[in-house]
């Protein structure tokens, strides 16, 4: 089998060594080149055609950022970006995924040993979705981004249900897929609460980002919300986001028990504690990433009762979970992304 072929790009010498000894460690894929600079990195996807390119933010002569803008415009392909977790590096990590990065990993600490374990599957099994990203995807969200009119409606065509309660899980892929939906909902929607995968100095900045951009308002979720209809909760990084019930009314609940499917927050612990509280009256929605997770807890969502809906294949960067609710019949519908927001107004309508 043909080993996935990657182009590391970094001005430190000391990242390009601990990068290119992780990636040629596993069995499965090799460093074909490295690069110091874009000018570099040029050059070298033209002679050696990598599957996937590691790419860092911050380099001498062009950042990765306008790096990436031109590189998606000439010759579209995977990139994971190398970046500092910081809440300075967070902006330009989130903007280089708008761009069309398909994922993002922190630079790896040498001093680390334990660390470094972690890290080491980590990125490799983020090369491995990479490598298998749906580009076209990507391309077709980002052509959609400058059709998406500045003046939306700015409220739904009928009345929503008491009681609605909208439960959206995503991993890779999803900052942009989670964005296209919550921008098609309008100002009187259902309370909608979100898990993305997503680590805590970025949970902020993703959820002033969606603020801005969309008509409803959005939070990352503090302990104790009520939920209220036109908003939308982000589980913040390293906490799991609950649903509790007190009266009438929905309240956030945030935990910091054990990663639940290797992560925190987990899709998995939204979903069933948005089904415990709400039964019926919660939609779910599992949405483009890799792995499972969310996947066991929408097939208990369906048969609770609950509306569920998985993003399909095509729509999705990386069809891991949403694939795998599909495959378990989890799924009541399984549509593109661009028809997902519809569908779940639909369900929350009033009749």
């Amino acid at each position: 089998m043909r080993k996935i072929q990657v182009l590391v790009v970094d001005d430190s010498e000391l990242i390009r060594q601990i990068l290119s000894q992780i990636i040629n460690s596993a069995d499965d894929m090799e460093v074909v080149g490295v690069a110091v600079d874009p000018y570099d990195a040029r050059d070298k996807i033209k002679q050696l055609k990598p599957d996937v390119l590691t790419l860092d933010i911050e380099m001498p002569k062009m950042d990765g950022i306008s790096f990436l803008r031109n590189l998606m415009k000439l010759r579209p392909m995977p990139v994971i970006m190398i970046s500092t977790l910081t809440e300075n590096g967070a902006p330009a990590t989130l903007e280089a995924l708008e761009l069309g990065a398909v994922d993002y990993l922190p630079k790896p600490k040498a001093g680390d040993l334990h660390g470094l374990q972690a890290y080491s599957q980590e990125i490799q099994e983020k090369i491995k979705a990479a490598a298998s990203a749906n580009m076209y995807s990507m391309e077709r969200s980002q052509r959609a981004r400058t059709d998406i009119p500045v003046e939306r409606e700015k409220a739904s065509p009928f009345s929503f249900s008491p009681g609605r309660i909208i439960a959206i899980g995503a991993s890779t892929g999803g900052t942009e897929a989670i964005k296209e939906v919550l921008l098609g909902m309008p100002t009187d929607c259902p309370p909608v609460v979100l898990a993305q995968h997503i680590p805590p100095v970025f949970s902020t900045t993703y959820a002033e980002r969606m603020d801005r951009l969309c008509d409803i308002t959005v939070y990352e979720a503090e302990d104790g919300m009520k939920l209220e209809n036109g908003c939308a909760y982000l589980a913040p990084g390293d906490y799991h986001l609950k649903i509790e019930r007190k009266g009438n009314a929905y309240y956030t609940k945030l935990d910091h028990s054990d990663l639940v499917n290797r992560h925190r927050p987990a899709v998995e612990v939204l979903f069933d504690s948005v089904a415990d509280v709400a039964a019926t009256k919660a939609i779910g929605i599992i949405l483009t990433g890799m792995g499972r997770d969310g996947a066991e807890a929408l097939l208990r969502m369906r048969e609770l009762g609950c509306h569920t809906i998985a993003q399909d294949e095509e729509s999705s960067v990386v069809w891991g979970m949403p694939g795998a609710a599909v495959k378990i019949g989890a799924a009541c519908d399984v549509l593109p992304l661009e028809k997902i927001f519809l569908k779940a107004l639909h369900y929350c309508r009033k009749i």
